[in-house]
């Protein structure tokens, strides 16, 4: 948690409330991090943080979007922002469709 907590200060990003969500609690076993925060223009931000060491192709790209659909029924209430933290290899489609959805992509 404290590399993403320093990242979003480096972006300049604050967030009155944030906490980290159990991967489990949406029904998956992948080995990423979810974070859910509130902002100072009361806005909800889903921050996922992925870390691996082989590339994410579109399909696994599609997949973690689904998360953020995940994320939406599990707090009851509409997300605007959309953030990924990538520490691995990414495929320039899987960045495109990123880049399509709308989502804020930092690659590590």
């Amino acid at each position: 948690m404290k590399t993403i907590v320093d990242l979003l200060q480096d972006k300049k990003l604050v967030f009155k409330s944030f906490k980290s969500i159990d991967i489990k609690e949406l029904g998956s076993r992948k080995k990423i991090d979810i974070y859910l925060g509130v902002d100072l223009n009361s806005y909800y931000a889903c921050i996922i943080h992925v870390a691996k060491k082989s590339r994410i192709l579109r399909k696994e790209a599609m997949e973690l979007m689904e998360f953020h659909k995940k994320l939406e029924a599990y707090n009851e209430s509409k997300i605007n922002k959309k953030y990924i933290y990538i520490q691995a290899p990414l495929c320039s489609k899987a960045k495109a469709l990123f880049k399509e959805e709308k989502w804020v992509v930092w690659v590590d």
